[in-house]
């Protein structure tokens, strides 16, 4: 080979998948081996505590009162703060990038707030403000309207720690698109909700969507926040990590791992359903992240 050709054929870049084979081989079984013991293997471990007794049995556990009330309340709290929390990250997103104003990065930085605080001193926050033994919260115990230790404490903890998302989902793509289309629909006339509905809503509907199902599913499974504002009261405030925290503690591991099993199959129906809307709509998401 003549050194022109070699200098050419070395000017000339490489893919990025021009690696070695056992090179590509040894990271994927990197990357699954580390799967199998954060991911797969706990998961498998939590199906297999919840029948080992049998499927009657884990049923059985799962029809108790208090278990019915703890799935009954989880459900109730998502479907209160999921939908608010798409109501205000869709807000955030659209005055962060459709307006110039000061303060939009403060208003960034508590968006992030719940990633950078703990979710217990979050429900500690929350039981010092809203609490009978505060001004707020003694008013409105005393008017019949208690906050913390109740449902509204609970719904109001979970939507602080799962706001984020849908906000975060939401800004680099409503930034990136700009606004340009709004402002032309404006122009031809269209009123704000109109314009909303027709221009900017189709065009962040899967960054809303992943928000939403990011939202959810941490609504269901958060436990920090929600063990202090509840109270644990079995029964009326616990919801279903909590509830799997009062089974194992009182040894009752198979209503306990058979609960933790109904969330983790909760989990899977929300990673399902995300991927199923993936493949079956790849030609319009990829229209979207090239627009």
């Amino acid at each position: 080979m003549s050194d022109a050709a070699f200098d050419l054929r070395r000017s000339i870049p490489l893919p990025a998948t021009a690696e070695p084979a056992w090179l590509r081989r040894s990271l994927i079984l990197l990357v699954l081996a580390v799967l199998s013991v954060l991911v797969f293997a706990p998961l498998a471990t939590v199906f297999a505590e919840a029948l080992k007794d049998g499927v009657s049995v884990a049923l059985a556990s799962l029809g108790n009162p208090d278990a019915l009330s703890a799935i009954r309340l989880t459900l109730i709290v998502a479907a209160v703060a999921v939908p608010l929390n798409a109501a205000f990250g869709i807000a955030a997103a659209w005055a962060i990038t459709k307006f110039d104003w000061r303060g939009k990065a403060f208003l960034i930085t508590l968006i992030d707030l719940p990633f950078s605080v703990s979710p217990v001193v979050a429900g500690l926050c929350f039981v010092l403000l809203f609490g009978a033994n505060s001004a707020i919260g003694g008013w409105l115990v005393a008017n019949g309207y208690p906050i913390v230790f109740a449902i509204p404490g609970i719904a109001l903890a979970t939507m602080f720690i799962t706001f984020p998302f849908v906000a975060r989902e939401l800004i680099p793509v409503m930034t990136e698109q700009g606004r340009a289309e709004e402002e032309a629909a404006l122009t031809l006339g269209a009123s704000g909700w109109r314009m909303f509905f027709t221009v900017t809503l189709p065009n962040i509907r899967w960054a809303l969507l992943y928000g939403v199902l990011l939202c959810n599913a941490r609504a269901m499974g958060e436990f920090g926040a929600v063990a202090v504002v509840s109270g644990k009261i079995r029964g009326k405030t616990s919801t279903m990590p909590i509830m799997i925290e009062m089974l194992y503690n009182e040894y009752l591991s198979v209503a306990a791992f058979s609960m933790a099993a109904l969330l983790a199959a909760l989990a899977l129906v929300t990673l399902t359903l995300k991927s199923a809307l993936e493949w079956r709509y790849a030609d319009q998401l990829a229209a979207t992240h090239r627009h």
